[in-house]
């Protein structure tokens, strides 16, 4: 039985296997978790200005497909929170796994040479996504899909702390900068699952405003999309450096970081 703040909506009952503590409809008719939908536009607005920025400075595909995969990610959480369908559950956490292994294989290859591809690599990544997606499909188990996302995140974390300690030390504001965010909204999305009844007695006594403010797992898609946005940003300027490009971090409206590459000096 659905909580009493809970109320009838456009998509009908959840069918998914996970809710929120967002309550459900109550801002509109049409969006089941108002707040943990819009929020996603993190993950589908700048990275779709990343990829087009990387399309025009030539660089490499793979990574315009880890800025259009974090762009999939968001659409597909979109999805999930604006209905609360299983259907939709799975576009937002396969997408996930699939945009992790991208990352992972960007940050491995940032020092081989150009137009090279590291076949073993690719092949276990595929490997890794096709079992995970499989067993997930049966098992349809949420802690199953959070430990398989754990597992590549901190792959991804151990490879990004070696290479802003050990191989370009002036990258660590960025790459700590990355991690920290991460895990701030990693900290809030577990407040938001553990405390959701205190939370929600809480937004009774608060202006709907206010109580949008304590929406912590719509703080988690702001902190994380930043995050993940950032950690693209480190890997890419780690390869262009490695290719002897330019590359240079500058803010659009002084707020948002874009990555600007210009290619090597001509001798």
């Amino acid at each position: 039985m659905a909580p009493a703040a809970d109320r009838e909506g456009y998509w009908g009952p959840p069918t998914s296997t996970l809710e929120w503590c967002e309550e459900n409809y109550a801002v509109s008719y049409y969006i089941a978790e108002f707040w943990n939908t819009v929020s996603n536009l993190i993950f589908i607005l700048p990275p779709i200005y990343g990829a087009i920025q990387t399309y025009k400075d030539g660089l490499e595909k793979r990574y315009l497909a880890a800025y259009l995969c974090l762009t999939a990610v968001g659409l597909g959480s979109w999805c999930f929170h604006m209905t609360l369908k299983y259907e939709m559950q799975l576009l937002d956490e396969l997408p996930m796994i699939y945009s992790c292994c991208v990352f992972v294989y960007c940050l491995y290859e940032c020092f081989k040479y150009k137009n090279t591809v590291n076949y073993p690599l690719l092949f276990l990544l595929i490997t890794y996504s096709f079992v995970v997606s499989i067993v997930y499909l049966n098992l349809k188990e949420p802690v199953f899909h959070q430990i398989m996302y754990g597992t590549l995140v901190s792959i991804i974390v151990l490879r990004s702390v070696y290479i802003v300690l050990w191989v370009y030390p002036w990258l660590r504001g960025l790459g700590y900068t990355s991690l920290t965010v991460f895990l701030m909204g990693f900290f809030l999305w577990n407040v938001d699952n553990i405390f959701c009844d205190k939370l929600r007695a809480l937004r009774e006594k608060m202006p709907p405003v206010l109580g949008a403010v304590t929406q912590f797992h719509a703080w988690w898609h702001i902190l994380t999309g930043l995050g993940s946005y950032l950690h693209i940003l480190l890997s890419l300027y780690t390869r262009t450096l490695f290719l002897k490009h330019r590359p240079k971090v500058k803010f659009v409206f002084g707020i948002w970081p874009v990555l600007l590459v210009e290619p090597p000096k001509k001798l």
